[in-house]
């Protein structure tokens, strides 16, 4: 899932610098952070966590036709490992391919809406590795890969020509995302980034 995510992101890639010269195509790097409900009253000893907390560096490709139309691809990932149920060191990552519709509200600010697909992947670390003869190698960590479902907003301010600030806020549904406690998660953040063919 991971490895399809990187191949749609750099198509997307290519296609958006071949269609620049007509139409906007918009680059976006960031910081945000994630949270999602934490269960509070169950009365099991081991309970799944939350994932919350932690920046997550991300970086956004998004093309748009001259009808305001268009797709957009981003990744999101935790910067720093995080600790599992205060044992497990792991790192979420959260990529994702949407359609997206923009739409203007005065001169330098604008309104980015998308929905879409992706994926989550948690790269769970084993500090000791997994050594065996038959295994060709240590193997040192392990991943947990779900679909998601992905819905998100930004307003946009272009501060200095083409360059612009777009505070941004991102629902996912990880589907049967057993590893946390909740199937919801949010993410918010800030990005900043460069449009060309504006």
């Amino acid at each position: 899932m991971r490895r399809f995510a990187l191949v749609v992101f750099a198509c997307t890639l290519v296609a958006a610098a071949r269609m620049a010269c007509a139409q906007q195509v918009d680059f976006a790097v960031g910081g945000s952070t994630v949270w999602s409900p934490q269960n509070t009253t169950a009365a099991v000893g081991f309970i799944p966590p939350a994932m919350r907390g932690g920046v997550y560096p991300s970086a956004t490709l998004q093309y748009l036709s001259s009808r305001k139309l268009g797709l957009n691809a981003e990744i999101a990932f935790r910067d720093k490992r995080a600790i599992y149920n205060g044992f497990q060191p792991y790192r979420p990552f959260l990529y994702d391919v949407n359609a997206v519709y923009a739409t203007r509200f005065a001169d330098h600010i604008s309104g980015d809406f998308m929905a879409g697909v992706g994926g989550q992947t948690v790269l769970f670390y084993n500090e000791f590795g997994n050594c065996t003869l038959t295994s060709g190698g240590c193997i040192t960590h392990l991943n947990s890969t779900h679909l998601l479902f992905h819905a998100g907003a930004g307003v946009r301010y272009y501060f200095w020509r083409n360059f612009f600030a777009r505070p941004e806020a991102h629902w996912y549904y990880v589907v049967n995302n057993t590893q946390f406690h909740s199937n919801n998660l949010f993410r918010v953040g800030v990005s900043v980034g460069h449009t060309w063919g504006r």
